[in-house]
């Protein structure tokens, strides 16, 4: 993006504004002109780095970043990342594992997974973050459990995935 547009409007502006205060005040425009014009390209390129903020904050995971290339700024557009779908492994398994009870919404459970954004504050982050190190399970798998449970009733769920034929089976993908 080139900003040499911008601060020349802003050179003439600045221009216009002094013809009005007389020749003192046209001399001092011109000498002021010179050094205002590398302040002038800071402050619009901290003002696009906010704005390219604010859209980072609504595009995540994906994200807009500003980068200065010579004067002028660049925008660098970091896409989310599109999620593999995942696959059921089909290998038989020596030993099968035993079966687990059912959680109690069993009909409705199909394995699908789908992906929210949740915006917590720091502190109620921190606290999950640390309830579940403190269970040996990662944000997301106590985040499910927490939800779960809260919608079972205060009954605890088994954990996703473990039903009667889990051992007989796995699932392939990414997981970030």
């Amino acid at each position: 993006m080139d900003l040499t547009p911008y601060v020349d409007n802003l050179r003439q502006e600045l221009a216009v504004a002094a013809e009005a205060g007389g020749d003192d005040a046209r001399a001092l425009a011109e000498r002021l002109t010179a050094p205002l014009e590398s302040a002038a390209r800071l402050t619009l390129l901290n003002a696009l780095s906010a704005a390219m903020g604010e859209v980072t904050r609504e595009l995540a995971p994906g994200s807009v970043d500003v980068r200065l290339r010579g004067l002028d700024p660049e925008f660098v557009v970091t896409a989310p990342p599109v999620p593999e779908p995942f696959q059921e492994a089909r290998e038989p398994v020596a030993e099968p594992a035993p079966a687990a009870p059912a959680p109690p919404h069993a009909e409705a459970d199909d394995g699908a997974m789908t992906r929210i954004n949740l915006r917590l504050p720091a502190h109620l982050k921190a606290r999950a973050e640390d309830a579940a190190a403190a269970e040996g399970l990662s944000v997301n798998a106590w985040l499910v459990r927490a939800v779960s449970t809260s919608l079972d009733g205060g009954q605890r769920a088994s954990p996703a995935g473990r039903d009667k034929d889990a051992g007989r089976r796995g699932f392939t993908g990414w997981v970030r």
